[in-house]
């Protein structure tokens, strides 16, 4: 590998900080090397701690992203680490972008139904060398889903992407990840509704100064019982850190 992560802990859960995570990520895919994406938000944190199960996945994941501005600003101001703040959509299309140079198989998995359908529709409109395997939404029977488990190991795409939400998404990677051993899966949360044109992102401005989530709360009003994880987020970073629970500095690669 030309760059190896560094990996630091963000209240017990690692975030792994490099330069180029799609570069990474498409060295490991041309060697064959399953890899599991999680993009890593204060409200994932804060689930993490309430939920075990999800928090083991995220330990075992190989790649966790500083998605939100609330893990990034707990790298900058608590660890004195330079880090940019990376959402999973923006890694996400970027890893379309190559992979439609590249000819890969991609599956699109979750949201409402058709919704998949359309935010494949769009990448194929915007590059049009992407191949789309198949699509699939969230919502289905247990027999629908024994057959798109059936579907991943015939067609065995080398990137699927799942966007069930926190923490579906990656609870169903982390069970299923063993159909198609040598992908990339991305849990993308609610990409496939902007990609379907079906809502929008925050303006750029908002993302720059870390209020995406306001923008958020905007258009779904009904999170706000879950942005209350956000304040909880900061008081426990201060109180972590304060008590210098964990070990300050880099862990091993």
């Amino acid at each position: 590998m030309s760059e190896l992560p560094r990996k630091f802990s963000v209240l017990g859960l690692p975030v792994h900080v490099m330069t180029n995570y799609p570069g990474w990520l498409l060295e490991r895919l041309q060697n064959g090397m399953g890899t599991h994406v999680v993009t890593l938000n204060a409200e994932m944190t804060m689930q993490g701690e309430r939920n075990s199960s999800l928090a083991k996945v995220i330990k075992d994941a190989e790649l966790v992203v500083p998605d939100g501005a609330g893990v990034v600003l707990y790298l900058r101001w608590l660890l004195r680490q330079k880090v940019q703040r990376t959402p999973g959509i923006e890694l996400a299309e970027a890893l379309l972008q190559e992979l439609g140079q590249r000819g890969a198989k991609v599956f699109f998995y979750g949201g409402a139904p058709g919704i998949a359908a359309k935010a494949s529709e769009f990448w194929l409109s915007q590059n049009p060398g992407l191949v789309v395997t198949g699509t699939h939404s969230g919502f289905h029977s247990k027999e629908e889903e024994e057959q798109l488990r059936q579907t991943l190991t015939q067609l065995q795409p080398q990137v699927v992407f799942v966007g069930l939400g926190v923490p579906r998404q990656e609870l169903w990677i982390a069970n299923n990840r063993h159909l198609c051993p040598q992908a990339i899966w991305v849990g993308v949360g609610g990409s496939f509704d902007i990609w379907s044109g079906i809502k929008t992102r925050a303006p750029a401005w908002l993302g720059d100064n870390n209020l995406e989530w306001l923008y958020r709360l905007y258009q779904e009003p009904w999170r706000w019982r879950r942005m209350l994880a956000l304040p909880e987020f900061a008081l426990k970073a201060l109180i972590y850190r304060f008590f210098q629970v964990w070990g300050v500095g880099v862990a091993s690669n």
